[in-house]
């Protein structure tokens, strides 16, 4: 990320150039975004935290099997989409114009094949759950399909993010316990505002760009406020984790551990202030770490208080 930054190297596939099968498998597996996983990882820890509070500690390893795969398909088939809906304007923005459709490895039509394919895949391991979770997942594949053309009509395209990402919360409970409850929602809203808070860190490295071909993105919207904006919504959502714990009836030991991840958070509002646009991506990142902690904290409480 930080080559690509400073230096593009921009390698065209011109239309009477014949792709080979080698040039196009790499494009196919870049654009699923296999060469970066940070984005599965982003949300799968929602989706571990919340099986793991709708199973009290001991979620169905085979539910937990078809959310993590779940997971892995419905991220790559959400990257195929959003490349599809950014190809005319990956090709302008530094970041991304070495992705697959911008150099004209992959063709529009194979990532809107790709995404259906993923997403028949991911659905059939659905099928293998309740009625309630099969029902829920419509929901989530239109999430998932209508996320990447948000950025064209409103400046919040991260908050249909969150809600794509936040919807393995609902779908994690009715498939464990076959309803939903104040906590399923409260854990919902933690993962909507978590996903506003990285991917506007994430939408500030390509601000400039926007700007100039007039894509839209809260990073555009707030401007000069990012880093106050986006550091009251990590006091909001530290606040809703706390609402988590005290609705599922977590110890003193997840409240202790919750305090101690905010150092994430600060972390982050470091990397905003001192290291500009690299430091947005490296918060961004950050995030992982984060979501990662409150799952180690989630499974340690369960532990000790059973």
């Amino acid at each position: 990320m930080g080559n690509s930054l400073s230096q593009i190297k921009v390698q065209l596939v011109l239309p009477q150039e014949k792709v080979t099968f080698k040039v196009k498998l790499k494009g196919l597996w870049q654009l699923i975004r296999a060469d970066k996983p940070i984005g599965i990882l982003l949300l799968l820890w929602p989706a571990l935290w919340a099986l793991w509070i709708a199973g009290n500690g001991n979620p169905n390893w085979y539910v937990t099997l078809v959310f993590v795969m779940g997971t892995i398909l419905m991220r790559s088939a959400g990257c195929a989409i959003n490349d599809y809906a950014d190809r005319l304007i990956d090709g302008r923005v530094s970041r991304t114009c070495q992705r697959p459709i911008a150099t004209g490895v992959v063709k529009p039509k194979e990532a809107l094949l790709v995404f259906a394919l993923l997403s028949l895949i991911a659905f059939a391991l659905v099928m293998t759950l309740n009625l309630s979770t099969i029902l829920m997942s419509f929901i989530a594949v239109i999430l998932a399909a209508i996320y990447p053309f948000m950025k064209r009509h409103t400046y919040f395209p991260q908050v249909f993010l969150g809600a794509a990402f936040g919807w393995a919360v609902p779908m994690a409970f009715t498939a464990i316990q076959d309803s939903v409850s104040l906590v399923t929602w409260v854990l919902f809203s933690v993962t909507l505002i978590w996903a506003l808070i990285y991917d506007t860190e994430y939408a500030i490295v390509d601000r400039e760009d926007d700007i100039k071909i007039g894509v839209k993105s809260t990073a555009v919207l707030f401007g000069q406020f990012d880093r106050l904006i986006i550091g009251f919504l990590q006091m909001v959502m530290l606040g809703l984790l706390v609402w988590v714990g005290e609705l599922s009836g977590r110890s003193n030991f997840y409240l202790i551990g919750i305090v101690l991840s905010s150092s994430f958070f600060i972390r982050q509002q470091y990397l905003l202030h001192k290291h500009g646009r690299m430091g947005a991506f490296t918060a961004f990142l950050n995030n992982n770490h984060f979501g990662m902690a409150i799952f180690v904290i989630l499974v340690i409480d369960y532990i000790i208080t059973s």
